[in-house]
């Protein structure tokens, strides 16, 4: 598998929302595809660039993606391992938002940074939510700025439980038969009401079931 490259920057194109070029390595080409924020910031052709890279292999054909450092690139692999969610996206959330910003949108619930990135409705972003919070929390906390474990803020100023407390009301919750949006959709729902829960796990469950009775009402 190839991981890394390091080459000469040749005929860098763009068509519509795909941008990319071609790197001149020790007399081979190799194309690869970029996120828009990092074609933007290319160094002229004929400079020195050096990529993590991405190979994905379809029935169609073999593509690769590249970036300009490791935690980018494996962010992209955490994204395109969720359901519904291809490369172009993939590149789409990568190229509106940089790795800092988008491990902290996933991990806090913002869906409405994540729904700015071409191509991600509210249904998505939900499900990478649900699906990258915890595993995203864990790989990356090197990149995660603002308050450490406990109640974390929303945009909105209302709390979610800590990872470790969220993870333990969305297995109960699993347990009972909700599914993982659901889940999601109630704490957010609870959050948002200003409910005095603090950072009892029970009492975050309790009011859950709550508001998930009263949705399927």
């Amino acid at each position: 598998m190839i991981g890394w490259l390091q080459g000469r920057v040749a005929d860098p194109w763009q068509q519509a929302n795909r941008c990319g070029l071609l790197l001149l390595c020790q007399g081979v080409g190799y194309e690869l595809l970029l996120t828009p924020r990092h074609w933007q910031r290319l160094p002229p052709s004929g400079s020195e660039l050096s990529l993590y890279v991405h190979l994905s292999v379809r029935e169609d054909g073999w593509q690769l993606y590249g970036f300009p450092d490791r935690p980018e690139r494996d962010l992209f692999r955490e994204l395109v391992a969720v359901s519904g969610v291809g490369p172009q996206m993939a590149l789409a959330l990568l190229g509106c938002h940089d790795a800092p910003a988008l491990v902290a949108a996933v991990v806090r619930g913002d869906l409405r940074a994540l729904v700015q990135a071409p191509g991600v409705g509210r249904r998505t972003a939900e499900r990478l939510a649900v699906e990258l919070r915890g595993r995203l929390q864990e790989r990356f906390v090197d990149l995660l700025e603002g308050p450490p474990p406990g109640l974390e803020e929303l945009p909105d100023g209302t709390a979610m439980p800590a990872a470790e407390g969220a993870r333990e009301v969305e297995n109960t919750l699993s347990a009972l038969g909700y599914e993982g949006l659901e889940i999601h959709r109630a704490l957010r729902a609870v959050a948002a009401e200003g409910l005095a829960v603090g950072e009892d796990t029970d009492g975050w469950i309790r009011e859950c079931l709550r508001w998930l009775s009263r949705t399927a009402a």
